[in-house]
């Protein structure tokens, strides 16, 4: 596995390291994650691969940082969210430095989401479930 990144990740960094992890995982790898809701079952499948491999969540934790971020920039083309930097109380609660902000101004946790996938496993912690059932989503939001 590659060196693990120790950077703390800022909103404006995210759009590019989800597109940076994506071309690195899908070099050598016909991964069909596209930015699409659907995509997000791939996602699901490769934590469960993780998992299933016997990976701890330090020596999973660059896999997560970057799936987490390719589910928030889902988020970001597919349901009108936007990145944003998570203030000292959210940091404390959802253990993350960013997060997305849907339209309807609710925060959610995309990278702790991945890890909740990691940790825990199982349908309920599915993300294409957590995307179809996504409060505050746009109705129709435009791929950028």
């Amino acid at each position: 596995m590659a060196e693990v990144d120790e950077r703390v990740l800022c909103a404006v960094e995210m759009r590019s390291y989800a597109a940076g992890f994506l071309a690195r995982v899908t070099t050598r790898n016909r991964l069909p994650l596209d930015y699409s809701e659907r995509s997000l079952r791939v996602v699901d499948f490769l934590i469960d691969g993780l998992r299933k491999g016997g990976a701890d969540r330090e020596g999973a934790r660059n896999a997560l940082l970057g799936l987490g971020a390719y589910v928030g920039e889902v988020l970001v083309r597919r349901a009108g969210a936007v990145w944003v930097d998570f203030d000292a109380d959210q940091r404390s609660y959802f253990g993350q430095p960013v997060g997305v902000r849907m339209p309807d101004e609710r925060v959610w946790n995309p990278l702790g989401k991945v890890v909740n996938r990691f940790e825990v496993g199982g349908p309920e912690e599915s993300l294409q479930n957590f995307y179809l059932t996504l409060h505050g989503r746009a109705r129709r939001a435009a791929a950028r």
